[in-house]
């Protein structure tokens, strides 16, 4: 028998998440370690498991990530992104919910280019008159 699965790829900064649902117990792997052990604070705990929290599908599915890039919290709105998008395919119905909470839009925010001329995207050297 096949398992059903539900894939969502998840997208914040230079982060990116590819998402598997499984029917479970709610474990959440992300690059083969527990969520305690990959995420050091609780808000970025809080902040990957809130699209789950919020449909109440919290012990319904074991989460399986795999993400690469960026930073922590980059990471971690890329999960709560790829949850979203993978709990849509689960469950359709639950699309009012997520996009009143504002979880299926991708946050268009990026780092700034270095322009030439200044030390970074808007930092100019310092000024001296003499």
């Amino acid at each position: 028998m096949a398992k059903v699965q539900f894939y969502g790829t998840g997208r914040r900064k230079k982060s990116i998440a590819r998402v598997r649902l499984v029917p479970g117990s709610g474990n959440i792997t992300i690059n083969d370690r527990s969520m305690d052990d990959y995420f050091n604070y609780d808000t970025l705990k809080v902040k990957a498991k809130e699209p789950l929290v919020i449909t109440d599908t919290l012990g319904n599915y074991d989460v399986i990530v795999k993400v690469e890039g960026g930073g922590y919290t980059g990471q971690a709105g890329a999960i709560r992104h790829g949850i979203s998008r993978a709990l849509l395919k689960a469950d359709n119905e639950l699309r009012p919910t997520l996009k009143k909470a504002g979880m299926l839009t991708r946050d268009p925010r990026m780092k700034e280019r270095k322009k030439y001329g200044l030390k970074k995207a808007r930092r100019a050297p310092q000024f001296s008159k003499r």
